[in-house]
């Protein structure tokens, strides 16, 4: 059996990711990071670890795999989040009906936080 055990982020400086990915996520690291790569896990309870490895590979603009943050205020989480450092992304691939917002970190990492009030 198979279980997803982490998603990894390539990022130019984990330091500053960490800080970043820290605060958004209400994560922590594990002791057993250095400047190459660190795993960050929740603070409360279960959920999905998230690593930041360094890496030298350039952004891409429409990546194929990305995270999808769910948010129950939208518009207050994406606020916090461009508090923190993110930036909205011009997104040309919206459709009409779009539940989500696309934001980069300060890596330049994609990501979108949807809304999942259920309004």
């Amino acid at each position: 059996m198979l279980t997803v055990g982490t998603t990894v982020l390539g990022v130019g400086d984990v330091a500053r990711a960490t800080a970043f990915w820290t605060a958004a996520l209400d994560y922590a690291p594990q002791d057993n990071g250095d400047d190459t790569w660190v795993i960050l896990n929740p603070q409360k309870g279960d959920g999905a670890r998230l690593a930041l490895m360094l890496s030298e590979t350039p952004v891409q603009l429409h990546p194929r795999i990305h995270l999808d943050l769910w948010a129950d205020n939208q518009e207050a989480e994406v606020q916090r989040l461009l508090d923190l450092g993110a930036e909205r992304v011009d997104w040309d691939l919206y459709p009409d009906d779009a539940d989500f917002i696309v934001l980069a970190d300060p890596e330049g990492n994609r990501f979108c936080v949807v809304d999942a009030s259920g309004a």
